[in-house]
């Protein structure tokens, strides 16, 4: 275990880093840029081994987390207020295909009026989206909510995506003393295992199908 003086943002990078996804889809919005500029230059460095993808929306971002969840890759995406509010057509599809998806948000006002300040009815108004929605309250819990965050969305009896959110601004620019962990504890903790609803040639499944009443609920 290590220590170190890091912001909320790049508490959260570093500990998707040790998560390790397969698949990144990123759009940048302030106050959530921070954490996708971070993991761009891992994925640069070579400190982290996953697709980065630089989408042109935040509906993008999440329809191709999708895509990469479906067959079952590992992946990640981050997103604030508006943002959020863009994306919201495919919560529900994440949610009802069983995606193990995780995402951060940094949570900001709605419009309008604009501004950029610290506010959590971005993620509130999504509470009924089917996602599994987690708060942070410091830099040390935001680390240490992510890696939670793989190991409930991908655990067998769960299958959901998984929101962790952190307050923009007051949390995601603020520095802080990070306890961090070293990767192989992470490795046993989050392995990478075949979900069970993946899409297989050799077993061929449908996802997000339409269904009845009576199913539905």
């Amino acid at each position: 275990m290590a220590r170190h003086f890091l912001s909320g943002n790049e508490a959260f990078a570093n500990g998707i880093r040790l998560a390790r996804p397969q698949v990144i889809s990123a759009y940048p919005i302030t106050p959530q840029t921070i954490v996708v500029e971070k993991l761009a230059e891992m994925v640069e460095d070579g400190s982290l081994k996953s697709e980065f993808i630089h989408v042109e929306s935040e509906h993008s971002a999440l329809s191709c987390a999708m895509g990469a969840s479906a067959v079952g890759a590992r992946t990640f995406t981050a997103t604030s207020s508006q943002g959020l509010l863009y994306m919201a057509e495919c919560l529900t599809y994440a949610s009802g295909g069983r995606f193990p998806i995780v995402m951060m948000n940094a949570n900001r006002s709605i419009a309008a009026p604009w501004n950029i300040y610290g506010d959590q009815r971005d993620s509130l108004a999504e509470l009924e989206s089917g996602w599994i929605q987690l708060y942070a309250e410091n830099a040390q819990e935001a680390y240490d909510t992510i890696l939670e965050a793989y190991k409930v969305a991908e655990d067998p009896d769960v299958m959901l995506p998984v929101m962790v959110n952190l307050d923009g601004f007051v949390l995601t620019h603020t520095y802080e003393l990070l306890h961090t962990v070293d990767q192989d504890k992470v490795d046993a903790y989050i392995p990478y295992q075949q979900f069970a609803n993946r899409m297989d040639l050799d077993n061929p499944k449908a996802t997000c199908i339409t269904a009845g009443p009576l199913y539905n609920m």
